[in-house]
């Protein structure tokens, strides 16, 4: 798999990538080594996935890193999990000078204080970047977003700031995780799986599907090229003829 068409030449350009970064553990499996070595090579293939997104004109890239399910893994993964993130929120304060700026989307509350505070100072250090805006989803669930938006719309009912007949689409939109950044153009899904597992559910109501047969960790420039080119393929009607 792979386009011809290079860096940054291609007429049509999704906005928005957001990719479910699945089979780390299957391809440490596949390769005879610990889950968690799967968990360091994708967590490698992610920096490098970000460049490779941005060099070719993506301007806003999610990943799915840490769902609000993958507390049912054993500790020692989910140890191995946050281990990592904690090596990345130390490696990011270069976001800044790569001009990547990085906001973390997800319920914040569950997780170490320390790592909650670096992921704020990591917000507030690169908010004026331009380059690629990076989301990077840990303990988040797509349901668990949409009923915290939906409780946030019914205090503000409660005390008189809104009433019921101005709660539109958009304004929902504003109390997600996500607002202010435009919806998914397309999701992408390695590993052979077909399901959106919890993601991102209310932004891909029009976002294009990308299923790829390859885990993670293999995951390469070539596919970047190939995802972009199958999108520029779709044509999208949103509803229309």
């Amino acid at each position: 798999m792979g386009g011809e068409n290079g860096k940054g030449t291609r007429e049509v350009l999704p906005e928005h990538v957001a990719v479910i970064m699945d089979g780390n553990g299957r391809w440490a499996k596949k390769h005879g080594l610990p889950r968690n070595l799967g968990h360091k090579k994708g967590a490698e293939v992610f920096t490098k996935s970000v460049e490779w997104f941005a060099d070719r004109g993506v301007k806003y890239l999610t990943v799915y890193a840490f769902s609000t399910e993958n507390w049912k893994r054993p500790k020692e993964e989910v140890d191995g999990i946050m281990s990592l993130l904690k090596e990345y929120l130390d490696k990011a304060k270069d976001n800044k000078d790569k001009n990547i700026r990085t906001l973390f989307i997800g319920d914040k509350s569950a997780l170490d204080k320390s790592l909650s505070k670096k992921m704020s100072e990591i917000e507030e250090k690169t908010v004026n970047c331009s380059r690629i805006t990076v989301l990077i989803a840990i303990n988040y669930g797509g349901r668990n977003e949409i009923v915290e938006a939906v409780r946030k719309i019914a205090e503000e009912m409660k005390n008189g700031d809104i009433r019921a007949e101005e709660v539109t689409e958009e304004y929902l939109s504003s109390k997600l995780y996500t607002a202010r950044i435009p919806d998914p153009d397309v999701i992408v899904r390695p590993s052979g799986e077909r399901r959106i597992s919890n993601f991102l559910l209310w932004q891909a109501a029009y976002s294009e599907f990308v299923y790829m047969d390859r885990l993670w960790p293999d995951f390469s420039e070539k596919d970047v090229d190939y995802i972009l080119d199958e999108y520029a393929k779709r044509n999208r009607r949103f509803g229309a003829i």
